[in-house]
């Protein structure tokens, strides 16, 4: 019977109905969030009056920051950012969303994405000892980095068996979790391509999903300790080859076999930005809550919306609870973003495909639907 009821819930979910609105409204969401680069201090009056004037009248709850080495850290001060944000600039965005009723969750890049394009990013620059692969090197300039390339180079990772790197990374993780005064903190761990090389004295001839889920369980386990929570992508845990999603919003190198083994209390952020792939039901049948994340598709982006509501709405008391929420995301500065946002600068060729306009019409959207649920 119950192989019956999942496959009613997928048929429903691909094909549509209006179901979703008949929900009442403090049903219908648990998170409506907004995921960003930390702003730099000279940017962050203007960030606190994007939280002000945008994110508190659309009822965003949840602003996930990716900081990473944008902060003055005592406990590392080698790994900080030439320019970053002092005790102070942090306080001044903690009390505008406390004002708010706005969580931040705070973001560092934790083993993938350590290096970009031609940069090798603070942790693997200045303790070189962590590098996944110390054998690709990085490209002189950003105009000779081309993908694909000879070394399968996207972004480095670091080691996660190397036995200093969780002393350092944890000690990062925890000063920043206390001046964000945050209960929750996303370790990032997209698009990990760099896993279990055969090359790595310790990793070699591992099982890259047992060592992927390693790592979220050791990560996970230390937040525990003090009563915090952990958020992660979630693309790493779908098959690209079987979903034809492919190899960047899915995994190609096995790590999707993690699934079944990290703890269920993770908090899975599931982003499909070019079309709306139903993945939030596969995690919420996994057993996980999942944020449904959107980007630069305003069209996606609403059928996400309706798809989350949805989903929802025919689901039972197992399922309902783990249909978590909704974000937009956005890949580029906070000051690209809000001079997008506020017309200063406009991209003929992006029309409506743009963060912004997705951010307006996704939020735009939640209302609408919260507003027919709560006329029924």
């Amino acid at each position: 019977m119950r192989k019956y009821k999942y496959l009613l819930l997928l048929m429903i979910s691909l094909f549509g109905c209006n179901a979703f609105a008949r929900q009442n409204a403090d049903s219908l969401y648990q998170v409506k969030g907004f995921a960003i680069a930390a702003p730099r201090p000279n940017g962050v009056a203007d960030f606190v009056k994007f939280i002000n004037e945008e994110l508190a009248p659309r009822k965003v709850n949840t602003l996930i920051l990716r900081v990473d080495f944008n902060y003055q850290f005592k406990s590392h001060p080698e790994l900080r950012d030439s320019i970053c944000l002092s005790k102070g600039d942090v306080r001044k965005l903690v009390e505008a969303c406390k004002k708010n009723n706005i969580s931040i969750i705070p973001q560092i890049n934790l083993l993938g994405h350590q290096s970009w394009a031609s940069k090798t990013g603070m942790l693997l620059k200045v303790y070189p000892e962590f590098d996944e692969n110390p054998w690709v090197k990085m490209p002189a300039t950003a105009a000779e980095y081309k993908w694909p390339n000879a070394d399968g180079l996207y972004c480095k990772s670091y080691c996660p068996l190397h036995p200093g790197v969780h002393k350092v990374v944890f000690d990062l993780v925890d000063e920043i979790m206390d001046i964000f005064e945050a209960k929750a903190f996303h370790a990032g761990m997209d698009e990990v391509f760099y896993l279990g090389e055969d090359k790595c004295p310790r990793c070699a001839g591992r099982d890259k999903a047992v060592l992927f889920a390693n790592e979220v369980q050791t990560i996970r386990d230390h937040l525990a300790e003090q009563n915090r929570e952990l958020w992660i992508w979630g693309d790493r845990l779908i098959d690209g080859r079987t979903t034809g999603i492919g190899e960047w919003a899915a995994s190609y190198n096995n790590t999707y076999k993690a699934i079944d083994m990290i703890p269920r209390d993770v908090v899975i952020c599931d982003w499909q930005y070019d079309q709306d792939n139903q993945t939030a039901v596969y995690f919420a049948m996994k057993g996980l809550r999942v944020v449904t994340c959107a980007w630069n598709r305003p069209q996606v982006a609403v059928s996400q919306v309706e798809s989350l509501y949805r989903s929802r709405d025919i689901s039972g008391k197992e399922l309902k609870g783990r249909f978590y929420g909704i974000a937009e995301t956005v890949w580029s500065s906070p000051v690209q973003f809000l001079d997008g946002y506020y017309g200063k600068t406009v991209n003929p060729a992006a029309g409506d495909k743009t963060p912004w306009n997705t951010f307006r019409v996704m939020f735009d959207k939640i209302a609408q639907v919260e507003q027919t649920a709560a006329a029924k």
